[in-house]
């Protein structure tokens, strides 16, 4: 039985922990444990169990910290606590500049690490990776028993340091390992070039959406030089989306001026973003696939509903909510899905997905053709060159 000075003990500890997820322990006066005894007591008999009958040590830092993980990987798959290493991974891909082996992943999917594409001349693509590769094991880590931000973690590190990965590739149903040397990678989300053998057809590629993103765009546009093309064609297929701000601007470029998206918080006030970027207006075709997501899925939804370009490829994801990050001592942070998010026309496309308005997959076994450098093309950027022809004609 435990005495008086064991529960007081206990009591103190499980404030350490408690005060993470409520107003303090202090509410006990106005009777919260009494609300909530069988969940608070629970609580406190378990930090009190641990203290004083665990086998090995634990710092109370990793019972607070093991507390929030607990807590936020129970609300949604997008939620996650990040400690001092993951946070410092999450800004790094945020901001765009980081160390590791140079792969687009998708995180649409808590399920799966799947490789979205490898970054042009990093160890991934030297390796050989492919787009919709998936990721089981890094190093001796099997990539199921931890979440997607502890693999990405422990895949980046200190350029030169060594890293194998384990690989399983659907469309040819093989695995395979291969081991890879970091390095620094610098991610430029928006690459443009003129279609091979068409050089009135413009092709831009956005791989996510970063910080940096719509900026980046904007240069590419007037690096390339619209008044050399008929029509454009951009490419969203394997993009998992990103930062919120860079679509809109994104979509801004693709639509007639008016509403981009309508975010919707949790007390239904609608916060609906405006375009902020000047209108191209020319023939446009959307390139979307099943791993189309989030952000590149504003911006899908938002060309879809102005009518202003045809969606070709496949259905996307449905990925209609929004994270936030909130910073934590400690460098520490949790991610929070916050909001959710609506077309122009107040569509909800969560766990939907947007259907293209021409239909195509690619065929069994097909690569796909991120900007390629022959006239050689999939089977879904060749029907969104059909479709653009169509407009232009």
């Amino acid at each position: 039985m435990f005495n008086r000075l064991n529960w007081k003990k206990a009591f103190i500890q499980a404030a350490a922990v408690g005060l993470i997820f409520c107003l303090g322990l202090a509410l006990v006066v106005g009777g919260f444990v009494l609300a909530n005894y069988d969940h608070l007591g629970r609580l406190m008999r378990v930090v009190y169990l641990i203290d004083t009958q665990y086998l090995n040590g634990t710092s109370r830092a990793g019972l607070v910290d093991g507390a929030i993980e607990g807590m936020v990987s129970s609300l949604d798959p997008y939620s996650s606590f990040q400690d001092a290493e993951e946070n410092k991974v999450l800004m790094n891909s945020i901001q765009g500049t980081f160390g590791g082996i140079g792969v687009h992943l998708s995180t649409a999917d808590p399920e799966k690490l799947v490789v979205m594409r490898p970054i042009k001349g990093s160890p991934a693509e030297r390796a050989g990776l492919e787009a919709g590769d998936i990721i089981t094991k890094i190093d001796e880590t099997d990539v199921s028993t931890i979440s997607q931000d502890e693999a990405v973690a422990i895949l980046r590190g200190e350029p030169g340091t060594k890293v194998t990965v384990k690989i399983y590739r659907p469309k040819t149903k093989t695995e395979f390992t291969v081991s890879l040397i970091r390095d620094y990678i610098n991610v430029p989300t928006v690459e443009g070039i003129s279609l091979p053998g068409r050089p009135d057809i413009g092709l831009i590629d956005i791989s996510s959406f970063n910080m940096n993103t719509g900026d980046e765009l904007e240069k590419v546009l007037q690096k390339m030089d619209l008044t050399k093309y008929k029509g454009l064609i951009i490419d969203l297929r394997y993009n998992y989306g990103g930062e919120v701000n860079a679509a809109i601007k994104v979509a801004s470029f693709l639509v007639p001026e008016g509403p981009i998206v309508h975010i919707v918080n949790r007390n239904a006030v609608v916060d609906t973003k405006e375009s902020t970027a000047e209108y191209i207006d020319m023939p446009i075709v959307i390139l979307t696939n099943e791993y189309t997501a989030s952000a590149a899925e504003i911006v899908s939804g938002a060309v879809k509903d102005y009518g202003s370009g045809t969606l070709v490829g496949t259905k996307t994801y449905g990925k209609g909510v929004v994270q936030t990050v909130f910073t934590l001592d400690g460098n520490t942070s949790v991610k929070l899905t916050t909001d959710k998010y609506l077309t122009p026309k107040k569509n909800d496309i969560n766990k939907l997905g947007i259907e293209p308005d021409v239909e195509v997959e690619l065929k069994e076994g097909e690569k796909p053709t991120i900007l390629p450098t022959e006239p050689v093309f999939d089977s879904q950027l060749s029907k969104a060159v059909e479709a653009l022809l169509q407009k232009i004609q």
